[in-house]
């Protein structure tokens, strides 16, 4: 009797073995390549834990952004659509026109549900989910914006605004009925916007290379440094000991490599040394990666085209297109390809 009694525990056992493993098989197995396969899709969405899809899209009714301002060191609790006022208000004119201020709107509600869900590091830090600096999108509340205004178009630069924001009230951008994790947005264009692979080394499917016209009348359009030639020489040989600069050999060691598609520099030689053109805008705190040397005698004049990094929204690209007359569904899907607008779904 125990001896078949173990036979038919063995064999029961052997049974559950093969059941899991045809369980995991039939069941667990695709389950897991379907993971990696959006996964691999939507490759901007490095933490699952982060990804928000249309149905997730969510805030509760009565919800407070949580902002950290810096300067003050203390953390605001706000009405979302009040801290969206005061985002505009702070990242572009007041006189753009009404259809570039909603594409800003919007776009600056994607940033924050991202924030919402990923804070950046300082505000996770004090407990907020937001900064109030360019680390995030720069914030001002109503009174810190009017002060910086013309008493005699302040309100109405405010009410200008918040009308704007109104209009647009919960608006999201999503792709692939998830909301956008990157909704870059910077100044001015040099009459293309940069893809996404090229300045983040990422390759994001909304964020490619788009035609960006009109932006000439910006005011830092175009700008010029002057730089000592020994200041310049030294900064570098400081940075990167190998390049071994000297005022004899400047010209010849000095080589742009390769252009991105907007015609920015992608890649310069210094010396034996390769940079990426993003890390010498870095160096010298440049506008853009734009750029082009005039060597003279004892000067080295960087002349810049447009102003940011490049990816995604150019404001004054979609001041330009507003003013044409694109509303700013069409603003934003020119500079986001692919992208759909949807509504925060409020919850109590």
């Amino acid at each position: 009797m125990k001896i078949t009694n173990i036979k038919i525990d063995s064999s029961i056992k052997i049974i559950t073995i093969i059941t899991l493993i045809i369980f995991a098989i039939l069941i667990v197995l695709p389950l897991i390549f379907l993971r990696v396969s959006k996964e691999s899709i939507n490759v901007f969405n490095l933490n699952n834990n982060n990804i928000v899809n249309s149905s997730e899209i969510i805030f509760p009714i009565n919800g407070k952004v949580k902002i950290y301002r810096k300067e003050e060191d203390k953390i605001e609790e706000l009405d979302l659509e009040e801290y969206i006022m005061g985002v505009v208000a702070s990242e572009v004119p007041a006189n753009f026109n009404e259809e570039a201020l909603k594409a800003q709107a919007i776009a600056a509600r994607t940033f924050y549900m991202n924030r919402r869900n990923d804070p950046c590091k300082d505000a996770k830090n004090k407990g907020a989910e937001i900064c109030d600096t360019t680390n995030c999108q720069v914030y001002m509340n109503k009174e810190e914006r009017i002060a910086k205004w013309s008493s005699s178009q302040a309100e109405i630069n405010w009410d200008k605004i918040k009308k704007a924001v109104l209009d647009t009230k919960s608006q999201v951008l999503t792709y692939d009925d998830l909301v956008l994790k990157y909704p870059q947005f910077f100044a001015i264009s040099s009459g293309k916007t940069e893809d996404a692979k090229d300045v983040f080394s990422m390759d994001v499917p909304y964020l490619k290379s788009e035609e960006s016209k009109g932006e000439e009348i910006a005011p830092k359009y175009k700008t010029t440094i002057q730089i000592p030639i020994g200041e310049f020489i030294n900064k570098i040989n400081a940075k990167y000991s190998t390049a071994n600069l000297k005022k004899s050999n400047l010209s010849l060691l000095i080589k742009i490599e390769s252009y991105t598609e907007s015609g920015s520099v992608k890649e310069i030689k210094i010396g034996d040394k390769t940079l990426k053109g993003t890390e010498f805008r870095e160096l010298f705190n440049l506008n853009s990666t734009n750029f082009k040397f005039d060597f003279e005698k004892d000067i080295v004049k960087i002349n810049c085209i447009g102003y940011g990094h490049g990816v995604g929204m150019s404001q004054w690209g979609a001041n330009a297109m507003a003013q044409n007359g694109a509303k700013y569904d069409e603003i934003l899907k020119h500079y986001y390809s692919g992208v759909e607008i949807q509504k925060i779904k409020f919850t109590p």
